[in-house]
């Protein structure tokens, strides 16, 4: 299997060249040459199948001969061990047709742990193999950067630093970060918003002097690897609801593209899936995306869903490579426009591609806390603000989808209080796990939206700890 760029001025790489590389040195993303493909016996083969089982079958093709099967088996057994449902992301039915996929199982208490758990695994693989080190930059609005610590905590051959919007996240989000002791790991809150985070990110990896010098690499879903583990609960739950003589669809509560990008990946494996609802917040670029055909970045606004809180979803490219029929150079040009200008419209073939498979709510913060409190009074469970999105945008839909429709739980609802507080009147406390975490000793810097101050700092942590 070999990966090629979604700008089409990157060397094709193999997986773990890809897997270190994180963003193509042309500045795009590695998508694979070909999709791999599962008839539909194979597909209801993995009915049988426990969820490390499943795994291994669904990654075994992109890895190919970069990675032993027997050496693949035992990383995805290490990493999903770690979860304290047997079925990783077990489904709940809610009603009729209607069910949620419980992502939020890992030690970290949010789906990022579910690829995140696999990440660490492999990247200890690949460099001990190798006789390399790394050090991992990551950006995240909420979840990623608690998830991507714990699977890179106290690993020799790697240091890890995390940018998030100072202010942006919610206090448990930060503390989950902030609080690990860990001598590794390092956390950075920038004085902007998520997008700035991202934008300071790809600077370190189009600045090549830098990534070369500290040898730098990705954690965020611009990393193909983290994209791989996550198609596999796709399968999982399609299978478990009748796949592939059933289509299923996902409604998925959408910040970076990356989660619900898994989801179409399995698709074009095929997976049968009826439609993928992306569910938006107020921060409603991709709505807009799938209802006119236009991306218009607007002003990043504050939510009870911070993991959302995003106008530059990097991996929409992945998408937009595919409904432009693999061309990278078209996709270069739509990108600078919207570097240049804050906007781009694809054409109208590009967009009715896209409309095939996806389709676009959004949701505010009223309408967020109406479902938290909907779901609530007629099951009695609680959900946590951005799967309250994904629920609603599955009720949009309802009327109009013949199958089941999964829901994605994303995170514990315990990392959100207040915000449940707010909307069924009663307080939900934080998860035995993170009990103690208002206890536990902060570390971290303050530091300017910068390129040169950010640059700066991480080259002086590495050397001042002689790496």
């Amino acid at each position: 299997m070999k990966y090629i760029s979604t700008r089409g001025q990157a060397p094709a790489l193999e997986f773990d060249d890809v897997l270190l590389a994180g963003l193509a040195s042309d500045g795009g993303l590695y998508v694979p040459e070909s999709w791999p493909q599962f008839s539909a016996e194979e597909i209801a083969s993995f009915k049988d199948l426990s969820y490390a089982e499943t795994a291994l079958r669904i990654i075994h093709p992109f890895v190919g001969e970069t990675i032993s099967e027997a050496d693949l088996k035992a990383i995805i057994d290490g990493a999903y061990c770690a979860f304290d449902a047997p079925d990783v992301v077990p489904l709940k039915q809610l009603g009729d047709g209607e069910y949620l996929m419980e992502m939020f199982h890992g030690p970290t208490l949010a789906f990022k742990d579910v690829a995140m758990q696999f990440l660490g695994r492999v990247f200890d693989h690949v460099l001990n193999r190798r006789g390399e080190r790394v050090t991992i930059v990551g950006a995240t609005s909420g979840d990623t950067g608690a998830a991507a610590i714990e699977a890179c905590r106290d690993r020799d051959a790697i240091d890890i630093f995390v940018l998030y919007p100072d202010g942006r996240v919610s206090d448990l989000q930060r503390r989950q970060m902030t609080t690990v002791d860990a001598a590794n790991a390092h956390t950075i809150a920038i004085r902007g918003t998520f997008d700035d985070c991202q934008d300071l990110l790809k600077g370190m990896f189009n600045d090549t002097a830098f990534r070369n010098r500290f040898h730098l690499s990705a954690v965020n879903s611009i990393n193909w690897a983290r994209i791989v583990a996550q198609i596999v609960y796709y399968f999982r739950a399609a299978v478990q609801l009748g796949a592939p003589d059933t289509k299923v669809s996902f409604a998925v509560p959408t910040g970076n593209f990356g989660n619900v990008f898994s989801g179409y990946a399995a698709h074009r494996m095929g997976l049968p899936i009826e439609k993928l609802i992306v569910g938006s917040n107020s921060n409603d670029i991709l709505y807009r995306f799938f209802l006119g055909g236009e991306m218009e970045i607007s002003q990043v606004r504050p939510t009870l869903s911070p993991s959302m809180d995003i106008q530059v979803s990097s991996n929409f490219e992945r998408l937009l490579f595919e409904l432009y029929d693999r061309d990278g150079a078209a996709v270069a040009a739509s990108l600078n426009e919207f570097r240049a200008s804050g906007k781009f419209r694809v054409e109208a073939d590009h967009i009715a591609k896209a409309r095939e498979i996806f389709v676009g709510e959004r949701f505010d913060d009223t309408g967020t806390k109406a479902m938290i409190k909907i779901v609530h009074d007629e099951t009695g469970v609680v959900i946590d603000p951005h799967t309250a999105i994904g629920v609603a945008a599955a009720r949009a839909r309802r009327g109009e989808i013949a199958g089941p429709i999964v829901a994605l739980a994303t995170a514990h609802p315990g990392k959100f209080p207040d915000a449940i507080t707010a909307a069924i009147g009663s307080e939900q406390g934080p998860p035995q796990a993170l009990a103690d975490l208002s206890q536990r000793r902060e570390q971290f810097e303050v530091l300017e939206n910068d390129s040169a101050v950010v640059q700066a700092h991480i080259a002086a942590v590495i050397e001042g700890a002689g790496k």
